[in-house]
């Protein structure tokens, strides 16, 4: 995993770790209760909610285990931290296309992406090709959809 996959707002990480209290807790208590009232329903092998449930446990535990390690190896960033005016992480960058349409765009972390909201992961091909980049640079990103041109008007 790059260390780009680490980085993460505060509030990304407060999302990640209610996300994990509530599997630990609710999420479980649900499970057990599930496991518990199928047992009461008899005979283990034959019992398909049993296994439903024994299974769908598995699955919690291992997103829990995905959460931790992802809350352990975070990396936290400040979205306010100043970029010298350049693009990074948190930052919120201005750009024109070469149609002369303008498009304004926050780099987030992977976790508090948001395209349609504007909200960009530090990750995907257009922020991985703004990043670094100052007001005035112009530069060619290559997407799934085609080559395009683009003038950085401001960072903030």
């Amino acid at each position: 995993m790059s260390e780009a996959a680490n980085l993460i707002t505060a509030d990304g990480l407060r999302q990640l770790e209610a996300e994990l209290e509530g599997l630990e807790g609710d999420g479980r208590r649900a499970i057990a209760e599930r496991i518990k009232t199928a047992r009461e329903w008899g005979d283990l092998k034959e019992n398909s909610e049993y296994h439903d449930a024994k299974n769908d446990q598995a699955h919690l535990e291992t997103k829990i285990a995905r959460l931790r390690e992802r809350i352990a190896d975070a990396v936290l960033v400040e979205e306010d931290a100043p970029t010298g005016g350049v693009v990074g992480l948190g930052s919120t960058v201005v750009v024109r296309d070469g149609e002369g349409a303008e498009e304004k765009w926050q780099i987030v972390s992977s976790h508090d992406a948001a395209p349609r909201e504007g909200r960009l992961s530090v990750e995907s091909p257009m922020a991985t090709a703004l990043l670094g980049r100052a007001p005035g640079d112009e530069l060619s990103v290559t997407l799934p959809r085609g080559t395009r041109a683009l003038t950085v008007l401001s960072v903030s």
